[in-house]
């Protein structure tokens, strides 16, 4: 099997199930951030952080190619792949909250910076709020799960919170707006 079909060469590309849309159509826009953010995560494995960030990280980007299919199928050719349900939400605020403990309180708005993989996370958090965006733009002409919007929304405070954890593991400060 070859890597190239030429069927994309036209401009327009497959969803699954089988319909034809343009390359520029809002869907694909939306599964094309889920699929940048996923290899921004990526590059934020690759740069080695703590062993609880990766760990975290590995089920993300497993979780991210769900995402993907899911944006990636229009409802009208349903689905043989899962969809986003409330308990990986929830499953991404026990992340949040495992983290924050070791987290001293927020008392300023930080920049984003410190260590290569906390500055990475940040990162991935505007790529997710980007793909969290679209999502939204594309529920307001085609059928999407809310769920998915809930759980970029999540995803991203959880890479924020992850991006601090890193700074605090590796002792690395985190950036304070304005300070000087």
């Amino acid at each position: 099997m070859k890597i190239y079909t030429r069927t994309g060469d036209t401009g327009e590309t497959g969803l699954l199930g089988g319909v034809r849309v343009k390359k520029h159509d809002l869907r694909i826009e939306a599964y094309g951030t889920v699929d940048e953010l996923n290899a921004v995560l990526g590059v934020v494995r690759a740069a080695r952080p703590s062993s609880r960030v990766d760990q975290i990280l590995d089920h993300i980007q497993n979780e991210l190619f769900s995402v993907g299919a899911e944006l990636a199928t229009p409802t009208t050719a349903g689905s043989h792949f899962g969809r986003v349900e409330e308990s990986q939400v929830a499953r991404l605020e026990e992340m949040i909250d495992l983290c924050e403990t070791d987290l001293s309180p927020l008392k300023n708005f930080i920049l984003p910076g410190g260590t290569p993989a906390a500055a990475q996370l940040h990162l991935a958090r505007t790529v997710c709020r980007r793909a969290e965006r679209l999502v939204v733009a594309l529920s307001e002409s085609s059928a999407v799960s809310p769920q998915l919007v809930v759980y970029l929304n999540r995803l991203s405070d959880l890479l924020f919170v992850l991006a601090r954890y890193e700074n605090a593991h590796a002792g690395v400060a985190d950036v304070k707006w304005g300070a000087k």
